[in-house]
Formats: C-alpha cells, structure tokens, sequence
C-alpha cells in the first residue's frame, strides 16, 4: 500500500513554496554550476569523498536562486498529475473495507466487525472489549498472549449471553500486560469505503460507513 502526501506537503518536503518567486539574474547558469560539481567531484579526496546530503544542499541552494519560478511551475504541473492518480486510487477503493487507526467500528447485520490490536512487544493477558453507544459491555474476548505486532481480531455481532446485539456503531478497545505493566494498545477497524472527497489541503479523503472521513494517509490496509 502506498502513502500519499498532499500537495502542500509534496513542496515543502522538496523546499519549494507554491508561491512564484520573481528570477533573480546570478550569472551563473545551471551548465557553468554542473561543470563545476563535477570538477569538484573528479578532484575530490577519494577517502573523504562529498556526502550526498552536501551534494543536494548545494544543488537545492542554486536552484533557490536561479530557477525556482521554473521549478515552481513544474511541480504545480506534478501536483495536479499526482491529485488525479488519488483520485483513480481512491475510486478503486469504492465498496471495500479499509483498515484504519479508530476507537469505534460499524457493525452491518450478516456482518463481522474486524480489525487489529496493535501490540508493542510480546503481551500477555490480551482482552478485547466491545462497548454499545450507552457504555455497556457488550462482548469481552479473551485472546491470551501473543508476539509484539498486529492481532487480527472479529466480531460476529453476538454478545457475552448469546444474543445479537444488531447493527450500529460500537466502541472498541483493548487491555494487555506487557512487561508486566497493563496498557491499552491502539486498536484498528475496518470499515466499508462509501464515497471519495476531493480537493482542500486534506487531499484525498475516504468516507466511511459509520466512521465519517479519513485520509487516505490513514489507511493501513486494504481487504
């Protein structure tokens, strides 16, 4: 699964503002400066060569001052090319559940509510707890211990007595012991994708049935 940034963040994490800038004449043009990296390269200490981090400064710092309203433009052409292959992403994801980081889950009648306890290291006593919209106990399950990592976990809608609780939205949360401490790991859910939203410096957001947007940075994983 890929992560995505938003546009402005796409420019900042580049060193670029989406602001054009006016040219500022250095004299120096970009084939004079590439003929003297290399110089600088050919010549350099082979036991004390130049960093890659020192060979993109210095790169990114004439680019600050020689092209930067090109460059500008050409990421504004980059931005609006990566917003379009979201949306195509974004679009396929229509009808699927998509595992996210949430407290709460959606439980659908003829349905199971799944998701994953996120354990930090090895755990013992691994309790999940299922909650209705008034605070009540509806499930507590059991899991014993497991390795540090991702549990997998299901609910089929029935609670501790048997009964079906039927559909609606139920909070989701988790106890563990780990080194001999008691926590409450992060849990995720998967909830079904209904529509796709476009557009703002959110970029692309997800909308879920029962849990409302997230973006899809959120997403953890796609059944």
């Amino acid at each position: 699964m890929e992560t995505i940034q938003s546009n402005e963040e796409l420019f900042s994490s580049l060193g670029f503002s989406a602001t054009p800038q006016e040219p500022v004449d250095q004299g120096l043009e970009m084939e004079d400066f590439m003929n003297l990296m290399v110089t600088e390269l050919t010549h350099q200490d082979p036991f004390k060569p130049m960093e890659n981090t020192e060979l993109a400064t210095q790169i990114s710092q004439f680019a600050a001052v020689s092209g930067i309203d090109d460059l500008n433009k050409s990421f504004t052409g980059l931005s609006s090319s990566i917003t379009s292959d979201q949306a195509l992403q974004a679009a396929n994801l229509l009808g699927r559940q998509v595992l996210v980081p949430s407290s709460a889950g959606w439980f659908g009648s003829g349905d199971t509510l799944k998701g994953s306890i996120e354990l930090p290291s090895n755990a013992s006593n691994v309790t999940l707890r299922i909650t209705n919209s008034n605070g009540a106990l509806v499930r507590e399950l059991e899991l014993g211990s497991h390795e540090g990592g991702a549990l997998a976990f299901s609910w089929d809608g029935y609670d501790d007595q048997g009964d079906f609780a039927g559909s609606g939205l139920y909070q989701v949360t988790a106890q563990a012991t780990v080194d001999g401490a008691e926590m409450a790991p992060a849990v995720h859910v998967a909830a079904e994708v209904e529509s796709v939203s476009l557009g703002g410096s959110g970029g692309v957001r997800l909308n879920l049935v029962g849990l409302g947007q997230v973006s899809m940075n959120d997403v953890k994983e796609i059944y």
